[in-house]
Order: C-alpha cells, then structure tokens, then sequence
C-alpha cells in the first residue's frame, strides 16, 4: 500500500509541482546536510556578503576590493599628511593599479581554447578588445599609467570640468575617442566625493552614445554621497573603489579622505 500510494501519487506529485523548480534554483546540494564541502561554500558566501559595506549591499553594481593588511597599510600611508611625496605617488601607484586590475575583471570575455608548449589544450578566456580609458583632468590623470601597464596600447581620452564649491559643475574641455560609443569605457577619477562631476562625465559619455552599461567607474575612495548620486542617476553603470569613505565636511571634502589628491600626486601642493 505504501509503494503504491508512492508511485501514483507521492512521485506523480513531485515530477509535476517540484522537479520543474529545479532550474529556478541558485543552488542545489546533494546529499543535503551531508554535503559539508558544498555547505562551507555557501557558508564562506554568506560571511563574504556580511563582510560588505552596508551600500554594496543597496547598490549591487558597487564593487569594493576585499581589504586586506596589505591595502589597509598603503591607505594607511597615502593618507598620512606627512608622508612625503615620492612614497605618497609610490603607494597610489599600487592601489590604482589593485582597482585597476579588479575593474577590468567586471568586463566581458570570451572563452577561448589554445594549445600549450606541451602539446595540451587549455580553455581559458579571450579578454576584451574594444576598451578605452578617460581620465577626468587632473587628479584622473595618475590612473592612466596604471591603465597602459595593464592594457597595452589602450586609447585614452580626457574630460576636464571646473568645479565651484558642492554644485557649480562646468564642462571645460573633452577629447574622447571617435569611436567610444563602440568601446566599453574605464571613467577614471580617484576621488568620487559629492558625485556631481561623476554626473557630469557620465552624462557626456552618454552624449557621444556609450551605452551606460558599458560605463565602468574607477576610484580609490568614494564617498557615500557620491555614491548615492552615482548609483541612483546611472544603476546600470559599475563602480569600483578601494575604500568606502565616512562622509563630506561642511566644505565637500572626502573625510577622513587623503587632501588634494591631484596636488600632492603631481608636487603641486603649497609645501
């Protein structure tokens, strides 16, 4: 009686009403409890998840770069207001290039097959061919060695906006590419503070016809607010930073923050 109440009902049920959700599933353990690999996956998941700032958590296109004693250490560093300038740039350089390296990892590729000195196959992926970088003038511009040391040969173009205090945004100058609205785009700017001169680079790369999502923002640090305005005006743009910041003081200025980046960066500061 049990095998046959199984077979034309407990099983009948099952294939019509629970087998078809299998595809919607985001993840299926074998042997459930038993399982102890797939559970300590999803368990180092889930503390990554909680390890996140409280905006990635809003903000699913916001990306921050897992901190470690080593980052923690060179932020440490550039933030130092004694900290001269040639271990200053030295420092920066390093960072730029950890979010760098971790931007490009968020852009599309191909899988791609090729045949090693030893006569073996290995399937790996075909990077991305159609990138270029803009810099936002001037600060932007200590990016772009990252950039090229990363991404041979790669087109860069510029974008300078004056800035007048937390609202006064004005378009100077931009050069881009002629063909940037076939490329996907690397926006570069260390520091993302209020966001209104994000806004402003952003919505000229839309202008010349980037596609919005093919738009991947690079900073050091990034300032809640900025990141607010960022996200909300543009969700399907990605971000990507070192470190997410306290806040702006009543002067919009990134605190605890790191100074003029620009003018400590090139030597052009007041000391």
């Amino acid at each position: 009686m049990v095998l046959d109440q199984y077979s034309k009902f407990v099983k009948a049920a099952f294939d019509d009403f629970i087998l078809p959700t299998k595809k919607y599933a985001d993840v299926i353990i074998p042997r459930g409890g038993d399982n102890h690999v797939a559970i300590d996956l999803i368990v180092q998941h889930i503390r990554t998840k909680l390890g996140q700032h409280d905006l990635c958590k809003i903000y699913p296109n916001l990306y921050v770069i897992q901190s470690t004693f080593q980052i923690r250490g060179m932020h440490t560093l550039i933030r130092d207001g004694h900290t001269t300038k040639h271990d200053f740039v030295f420092y920066a350089d390093r960072l730029i290039r950890l979010v760098v390296e971790h931007g490009l990892g968020h852009l599309p590729f191909t899988e791609k097959q090729v045949l090693t000195p030893t006569g073996s196959v290995y399937s790996g992926v075909d990077f991305c061919k159609r990138l270029c970088g803009v810099s936002v003038i001037r600060s932007g511009e200590s990016m772009e060695n990252a950039l090229r040391a990363c991404c041979k040969g790669i087109k860069i173009g510029k974008i300078l906006i004056h800035r007048e205090g937390d609202n006064g945004q004005q378009l100077i100058y931009e050069k881009l590419p002629l063909d940037i609205a076939e490329r996907h785009v690397l926006l570069l700017d260390p520091i993302l503070g209020t966001g209104n001169s994000a806004v402003q680079a952003i919505s000229l790369l839309l202008k010349k016809g980037v596609p919005e999502s093919n738009i991947l923002f690079l900073n050091l640090i990034s300032a809640p607010q900025g990141v607010h305005v960022v996200c909300k005006r543009f969700p399907r743009i990605k971000i990507v930073t070192s470190e997410i910041e306290i806040g702006l003081n009543d002067d919009f200025r990134v605190i605890p923050g790191m100074g003029e980046f620009g003018d400590r960066y090139f030597g052009t500061d007041d000391d």
